[in-house]
Order: structure tokens, then sequence, then C-alpha cells
């Protein structure tokens, strides 16, 4: 009966070696995880800069170009858009 406690205790540390091990490696996973969401938050983070500038030159270049629009109509003596659309 003696060697009953030893093959349990020993039944159970390879258990838990293997629980370590498996721990370990869906740690690593984890990391690995974090870091591709680290990359991705960065570039998401240069692509809304980028969109914020294109927003920006796209809000001046339309009222540049409703300020063209509204002196052409004004010179013209009408609205043409209307008419093209009846």
């Amino acid at each position: 009966m003696s060697s009953h406690p030893t093959h349990s205790s020993s039944t159970a540390s390879l258990a838990r070696n293997r629980q370590y091990t498996h721990l370990q490696s869906q740690l690593a996973q984890l990391n690995a995880h974090l870091a591709d969401t680290e990359n991705l938050l960065a570039m998401t983070a240069v692509q809304a800069e980028y969109l914020r500038g294109f927003m920006s030159a796209s809000k001046v270049l339309g009222e540049e170009g409703n300020n063209s629009a509204a002196t052409a109509g004004a010179a013209g003596g009408g609205d043409r858009t209307k008419a093209g659309r009846e």
C-alpha cells in the first residue's frame, strides 16, 4: 500500500505539469494576439488621421465648389441644376 500514495502524487504532479504547459502555451498565444491588436490599433490610428485630412480637404473643396456654383449661377441668371432635373 505504500506505493499507492507515491503513484497518485506522481499522477497529480504530471497533471499539474501538463496544465502549466498548456497555460504557458495559452499565455504565449494571448501575448501574440495582444501584439497583433496593438499593431492593428496603431494602423487604425494612422488611417483615422488620413481620413480626417481627407474629410477636411473634401469640405474645403466642397465649399469652394459651392461658392463657384453660386457665383456662376448669379452671373448666369438662374440655377441650371434644377432645370436639368426637370
